[in-house]
Parts: C-alpha cells; structure tokens; sequence
C-alpha cells in the first residue's frame, strides 16, 4: 500500500468513526424531541455510516497492488464504491420524504426542541468540517471514494443546516402559541428531495468516471506543464488520453520528433516527458509517449537545423487541452496556388 492509499484508508477509518457517533447522537436527539425533522436526519445518518464501511473496504482493495488479472490496478473499484453511496444517498432522499409524508399526515408532538437544535447544530458542524477535508484530500490524491464519503457528510450537513432553520421557526411558532407540527414535516420532505439530487450526482459522476470521461482540470494542467517544460524537440503533441483508477492514473500521448532523431535520442525525449507528468502528479501516474516522425508540414513550428527543412521556422505550436485531445497531427495546411500548377505545366 503506498503512501497515498495508506493516508487515504487512514482518512476513511475517521469518517466511519464520526459516521457512527453521530448517527447515535441524533437519535438521541430525536428521542428527546420527537421531531420528524431530526429523525430524517438520524435516517440519513444510517446510510452514512453504511456507506462510510462501504467506502473503507473499496480504499483498502484500491490499494493493493496491480497483478496478473488486474494490471491496471485495483482502483476502479472506487468508482463502484462512490455508485453504492449516490445510491444509499438517493434511497435515504426517498425514506426521508415517505416517512415525512407520513408524519404530515398525522403530525405528532414535539418537545424539548432546544435542546435537539444544540445536538443537530454540533453534529452538522462536525461533519462539515470533516466532509469538506475529505473532498479536499480526495480530489488532492483522485480518489473518488474519498471524494464520495465528503459529499456524502456535506449534503447530510446542507440538509442538517436546513432543518436547523426550519426548527428554529417551529420553535418560535410554538413558543408563540401556534401549531406548527405540520411545518416540521415540510422541511423534512424538502430536504429530502435535496438529498435525493445530491445522490443523482453522485452516481452520474461516478458512472462518468468509469466510462472514462475526460477529465478537463487534468487536461489543462497537462496542457500548461507541456508548455512550460518544452523541449524544442517536441514538435507536436496529440492524442492524449487520461484513464483514472482509484487514486491512480495513465496518461497515453503521441509526440512529434524530428525524424533524424536516433532511437535513442527519440527515448530521451519521451523520458523527459514522463518525468515531467510525474513530477507534476506523482510518481503513481504511468505515462505511455509514443513517438512519431516529423513531415516537412511541421518544419515551420520546428526551429531545428537540420537538412530535410522545407520552410522557414515561424512559431512553436501552443498546446490546449482541445488540441491535445484531438486524435490527429496537427498539421497546417497545403496551400496550392493556380500560379504553381500553371509554372508545373510548363
């Protein structure tokens, strides 16, 4: 397990923990209450903790190293990870608005609310804090489970936050003297229709990450070393192609030499390539360059001395993340003047 996956496992292990006592601390809540309110947040905080395990399982399997069956890794397993808790994150969106129905239906009593606010208000704050860490460090090592678990503590804190709100104006409607049961149910159905958006995503971004979508932020990172780092040898660079599993990543590009480059200058370059891309993203990226001569339609973006040039040099090409993603050279275009084939005819 390298370094990455170990901090990440770690990290895991803590959200499960605060997963767990929060849960229990809500339902305390709710049995001091009876709010319906706080027992969808308890409800939810069920599927925290169940995804939470979810979550450290499919970190500890990303981890183990690449073998015969699995030579890109484990790490996709991840992805699979962050799909089971957009799920549980949809389900708990749905239980949350059925027994919120049901509870408009027949509203119950509500006591003790200040004290219940105070409980709900320090466990939303716990998992803020804890959830936004995740995101961050998630994002930090691209880990989608990570990732996952954060946004999974953050909605349970966006809704937590709502709740609190919406308490907050039952508590004063009743110390006014109105009934307010029914406004308790309100907000519980509302939030859940929240946390059933936030699961939407969470799969969709999940399902994108396993059909490997592209991956835009990666892309432009890429795109700006290349240029910064350039060799002068590097004509072109195209076809790149991101594959992210788990916390890992493989990057396949083709490049533009010269073509009187030998095979082992060709080498060199596409090393120093490598070495770039893992510098920038860590010695877990595997990079994949594979070469391909120069034409003469590249000698103007090519400021080589050599005896094959055809043209003046004009410029280097600057490379995007569009044009890195384009599946071809990017050659410019032949221009054939009426003058030329006329002089040829003669």
């Amino acid at each position: 397990m390298d370094e990455a996956a170990k901090s990440n496992f770690d990290f895991q292990k803590i959200i499960a923990v605060v997963g767990f006592s929060l849960m229990a601390i809500k339902f305390v809540a709710f049995y001091l209450t009876g709010s319906m309110a706080i027992l969808t947040d308890a409800l939810e905080s069920i599927v925290n903790v169940v995804a939470a395990f979810v979550g450290l399982y499919a970190l500890y399997l990303s981890a183990q190293p690449a073998d015969k069956s699995h030579p890109f890794g484990h790490g996709k397993i991840e992805n699979i990870s962050a799909i089971i808790e957009g799920s549980m994150i949809l389900v708990a969106g749905g239980l949350i608005i059925y027994e919120s129905v049901l509870s408009f239906l027949n509203p119950g009593e509500i006591r003790q609310l200040d004290i219940g606010l105070v409980i709900v208000a320090a466990a939303a704050l716990v998992n803020y804090l804890v959830g936004k860490a995740a995101i961050r460090k998630g994002k930090k090592t691209r880990s989608p489970a990570l990732v996952a678990s954060g946004k999974h503590l953050c909605s349970d804190t966006y809704s937590s936050v709502g709740i609190i709100v919406g308490l907050l104006v039952v508590y004063a409607a009743l110390a006014l003297g109105y009934d307010a049961a029914w406004l308790d149910s309100s907000i519980a159905i509302i939030f859940g229709i929240i946390i059933g958006y936030t699961g939407i995503h969470v799969i969709k971004q999940s399902i994108d990450d396993s059909m490997d979508r592209n991956d835009e932020e990666i892309m432009e990172q890429i795109a700006a070393l290349l240029n910064e780092y350039r060799h002068d040898d590097w004509i072109d660079i195209y076809k790149v192609r991101l594959i992210k599993y788990g916390h890992g990543l493989f990057v396949d590009m083709h490049v533009v030499l010269p073509k009187d480059l030998h095979v082992y200058e060709s080498y060199e370059e596409e090393v120093q390539i490598e070495e770039a891309i893992k510098w920038k993203f860590g010695e877990e990226v595997e990079v994949s360059v594979t070469a391909a001569p120069c034409t003469e339609l590249f000698c103007r973006y090519c400021d080589r001395n050599c005896f094959n040039r055809c043209e003046d040099f004009q410029k280097h090409l600057k490379w995007t993340s569009d044009s890195l993603m384009t599946p071809h050279l990017h050659n410019p275009p032949r221009v054939i003047t009426i003058d030329g084939l006329l002089n040829n005819d003669r």
